[in-house]
């Protein structure tokens, strides 16, 4: 019997066999994308979860100032002000104004991030002005959160709330 002939000599040819070329290469390639997909998602908790706690902390130190200054403030302050939606001076949320030069909003002090709402409310506050002692104050602050891979998707808002006595 004879032996077909082959590139090598000694070898038999194979046939009716495929080639497992190309097999590691396609596994690799599913593997990398969910992989890729599930680094993405983990990073994009990451910043969810850093911009709530910004907002947390914001709202908490809202609520220490109109706490510490509420008495003090020489301006009456109405049961409910916003920052975006009120002719009232809300000095208890805007803080002082920012100097020429200086951009008001995130990390500088002054003012309030563009997007950003601040909610400030004096429950149950019956009597007028409404940030004197004994009486609650509830800060809200509210951010429309824009995802880092939006792919069109819509904004999800961010809410975070604190609330404290006037004491002073």
């Amino acid at each position: 019997m004879k032996q077909a002939s082959s590139s090598r000599p000694g070898s038999v040819l194979k046939t009716g066999l495929r080639s497992d070329r190309g097999q590691a290469l396609v596994e690799f390639a599913l593997v990398i994308i969910f992989l890729m997909i599930m680094v993405f998602s983990i990073l994009e908790m990451i910043l969810l979860m850093n911009t709530y706690n910004v907002l947390a902390d914001s709202a908490k130190e809202g609520v220490r100032y109109a706490i510490v200054h509420g008495t003090l403030n020489n301006q009456p302050m109405p049961a409910s002000c916003t920052s975006t939606a009120c002719s009232c001076p809300c000095v208890d949320i805007d803080g002082p104004p920012a100097p020429a030069g200086t951009v008001a909003g995130y990390g500088s002090t002054y003012g309030v991030v563009s997007g950003m709402t601040v909610t400030v409310t004096y429950p149950g506050g019956d009597a007028t002005p409404a940030n004197k002692t004994p009486n609650l104050v509830r800060v809200v602050v509210s951010y429309p959160y824009q995802w880092l891979f939006g792919l069109s998707w819509p904004t999800a808002t961010i809410n975070a709330a604190a609330e404290g006595r006037i004491m002073n």
